[in-house]
């Protein structure tokens, strides 16, 4: 193990690791707002909407998401939707993520007590009240384990991004050992780097799950 080799390339992997966290916190945000919008139409089964994002999820959830970034660098050229590498590989975390999103969520809300929705809808409140102050705090307490294990899932997927040549932390790695044949040093670097990103976000997720499962914010 050559820890000079590590220390020169530092400043390569710290590049790789922002564009890690980026395209991460980007595509994880996007998940979430789509996972919620296709959750509450399937709650309320919107007519024809709701059929349609069903096929999106069960398309989403049952394609791999290298199949679904070669489709959008490769295929949407051909009819004229050119996109950066960046873009492409946001977009296909999203529609990845969305679809895993939507699934956990669907739970949590499917798992609020009927009782409480019947009392909400005897009180005259509409849907936008009930999802607001009925169904949507409790459901999204319920679906906080497959929140957390959907964002750790989305976070390692961006090591498939070297598919499509950006320069995220697996790319990097994999550059530099063909650059200059020092794997054990480069591979050792790229795991600490998931390490650092993984570990406190994991124990992050675990302390905001207790606390909402348990309604003890602000104590």
């Amino acid at each position: 193990m050559n820890w000079t080799i590590i220390q020169q390339a530092l400043p390569v992997f710290a590049r790789g690791f922002e564009l890690t966290l980026w395209l991460s916190l980007v595509g994880i945000v996007g998940s979430i707002i789509v996972g919620i919008i296709v959750s509450l139409v399937q709650y309320f089964k919107v007519p024809v909407l709701s059929q349609i994002l069903t096929v999106y999820v069960e398309l989403a959830r049952n394609t791999p998401l290298l199949i679904q970034l070669f489709f959008l660098y490769y295929a949407f050229p051909v009819i004229g939707l050119k996109m950066s590498a960046e873009v492409c590989s946001i977009i296909g975390l999203i529609f990845l993520g969305g679809a895993y999103m939507a699934e956990g969520f669907t739970g949590g809300f499917n798992g609020v007590s009927p009782s409480q929705i019947n009392s909400g809808k005897a009180l005259g409140m509409n849907n936008l009240q009930l999802a607001r102050y009925v169904f949507f705090p409790q459901g999204f307490s319920l679906s906080m384990p497959a929140l957390t294990a959907n964002i750790i899932f989305l976070i390692k997927e961006t090591s498939i991004f070297s598919v499509i040549a950006i320069p995220e932390l697996t790319n990097t790695a994999l550059d530099l050992i063909g650059m200059y044949y020092h794997s054990n040093e480069y591979l050792l670097m790229l795991v600490i780097a998931y390490a650092i990103i993984l570990i406190p976000i994991i124990l992050l997720l675990t302390w905001l799950e207790r606390r909402v499962r348990y309604a003890s914010f602000g104590d």
